[in-house]
């Protein structure tokens, strides 16, 4: 389970970061941390306090990202997705503190769609080529 988190990870680091070179569906830049407290809002129904701690972890995740992306640019790919896996297991460790256990469960199946959602896109990317 623990090697299906971390490839999960993976995969959406590197799309991420793909997409950004790319220039991405959002202009190559990451969801901006309002519009991801939103979503999740939608779909966990998340109280304001909630809101609020939401908003702060994902404004250092975005703040870290950036950071991030800069230190890799002509580096080691390898250390960049080291880095980016233990970011993103940090990222999701912060997120469920905030959550209740009912919640966590949605985060879990909604993770789990967004993630089942990227590789169909991938593989319909692949089969254009």
């Amino acid at each position: 389970m623990k090697k299906l988190m971390m490839i999960c990870a993976l995969l959406f680091s590197v799309i991420t970061y793909a997409n950004a070179q790319q220039g991405g569906g959002r202009g190559g830049m990451m969801m901006k941390p309002e519009d991801r407290v939103k979503q999740l809002d939608e779909k966990l129904k998340l109280s304001d306090e909630q809101k609020t701690k939401l908003t702060t972890v994902f404004t250092e995740q975005a703040d870290a990202m950036k950071k991030m992306r800069e230190e890799a640019q002509g580096g080691d790919r390898d250390a960049m997705r080291e880095k980016m896996q233990k970011f993103r297991t940090d990222g999701d460790l912060k997120v469920n503190a905030v959550l209740t256990e009912d919640q966590k469960k949605l985060y879990k199946t909604w993770q789990d769609e967004q993630r089942a959602e990227m590789q169909k896109r991938m593989q319909e990317r692949g089969g254009n080529n």
